[in-house]
């Protein structure tokens, strides 16, 4: 498939990044090769995304609730989360994208939060992409630790103002959420900010999840149309009107 014109590209594109350990199981092996594989899929999918003039992604990596998961699979994606960091941001860096961790950190080990930092810091001068990797994340944790911020600050909790104190200030809202996996459902994941936003399911598992998958979510988007809260005839400029001179 073709891709889509730079004027139809959503600007802030998120994924629920859902089926790695299906993908696993289907092929009998353990599911942290799920996740291997996983991590694989999103690096092409960075790639594809800077092609097509995409300026944010976010993906949802690790969620809050995912701590429930076996010891054994939450133990062997934190080592991958450490390895990828080393393997990856090399290449991240020298590619222009901007990486940043959004979730909750204390729970992760010392090495694991030195791991964000220095990638962070070490891609924080680049500007072609913004990758926002959600990690240990909730949407709801993400609005209570906003609230709780601005109590601490004595500031009126308001609707600019909480939005303010998001994990995900750094960017505009996301115009399309695509969740992978089958799965009819956003899990959590950027409650606040995906208010407005265009989602679109995938069948697809994560691992599979290619160019051609992508082109055809961001057809989906290009084809609708994006109202917010307003009427077609608001946002769809009518006809122009014919003047006639006198004669």
């Amino acid at each position: 498939m073709i891709a889509p014109s730079l004027t139809t590209v959503p600007h802030h594109l998120a994924i629920v990044m859902d089926g790695n350990g299906r993908w696993a199981t289907k092929r009998f092996l353990p599911r942290v090769a799920g996740h291997q594989q996983g991590v694989s899929a999103l690096s092409r999918c960075v790639k594809a995304c800077m092609a097509r003039g995409i300026a944010v992604l976010t993906v949802f990596a690790f969620s809050s609730e995912n701590w429930n998961r076996p010891a054994e699979e939450v133990s062997g994606l934190m080592e991958l989360l450490a390895l990828s960091l080393a393997r990856e941001v090399p290449s991240l860096k020298a590619n222009g994208v901007q990486l940043h961790f959004v979730g909750e950190r204390q729970q992760l080990s010392d090495k694991v939060r030195a791991g964000l930092v220095q990638a962070e810091a070490a891609t924080a001068d680049n500007n072609r992409l913004v990758l926002n990797v959600c990690f240990n994340y909730g949407g709801r944790w993400d609005i209570a630790q906003a609230a709780r911020k601005l109590a601490a600050g004595g500031q009126e909790i308001t609707e600019m103002a909480l939005d303010r104190a998001l994990s995900l200030a750094h960017v505009p809202d996301p115009d399309l959420v695509i969740r992978t996996g089958g799965e009819l459902r956003i899990s959590n994941f950027l409650l606040w900010q995906a208010a407005y936003s265009e989602l679109h399911f995938s069948d697809k598992l994560w691992p599979d999840f290619d160019d051609t998958a992508l082109d055809e979510a961001i057809a989906v988007y290009a084809s609708r149309e994006r109202r917010f809260g307003k009427t077609s005839g608001q946002i769809t400029p009518g006809p122009k009107k014919t003047t006639v001179k006198a004669a």
